[in-house]
């Protein structure tokens, strides 16, 4: 995978910022080693308004990404507002994806518990930023892929 010449886009929650900013850096680390010379990072209150940041990305005339990567951490609580809420957003990221051709890759964490959080940004169950950065990187060069045929 090589993103030389590539512009990438990050947009990352603020909410359950010790998580946000531990996918972030790895986000940016795969990055920086994927070789992207360009990375644009847009912080966001909560993971409910990465759709909007992504869609104004999106309808920019110059600089557009050739690719997003979304990131933000919805705990899971008592009350079914994280499953709602994980939903929504995942489906308004699909919407622009698939009306943009422009991939967004999914960096969002749903995790039960704090502790599941943390495995999931770089302790045991891998690094999610790194993940989707990496997806992001890997679907610029499908989509170039099958639109050349």
């Amino acid at each position: 995978m090589d993103a030389s010449g590539r512009r990438v886009a990050i947009v990352v929650s603020r909410w359950n910022e010790l998580i946000t900013r531990t996918l972030l850096e790895g986000a940016l680390d795969e990055l920086e080693r994927l070789g992207a010379p360009e990375v644009e990072v847009v912080h966001v209150p909560g993971t409910w308004e990465i759709p909007a940041a992504a869609k104004a990305l999106l309808d920019r005339a110059e600089r557009r990404p050739d690719a997003i990567v979304a990131l933000g951490c919805i705990l899971q609580g008592e009350t079914p507002h994280a499953g709602l809420l994980a939903s929504d957003v995942g489906s308004a990221l699909m919407g622009l994806q698939t009306s943009s051709g422009v991939p967004i890759a999914w960096g969002v964490l749903t995790p039960n518990t704090p502790e599941q959080a943390l495995d999931r940004s770089g302790l045991k169950h891998g690094h999610k930023g790194r993940e989707a950065a990496q997806a992001a990187v890997e679907m610029i060069s499908v989509v170039e892929q099958v639109r050349r045929g």
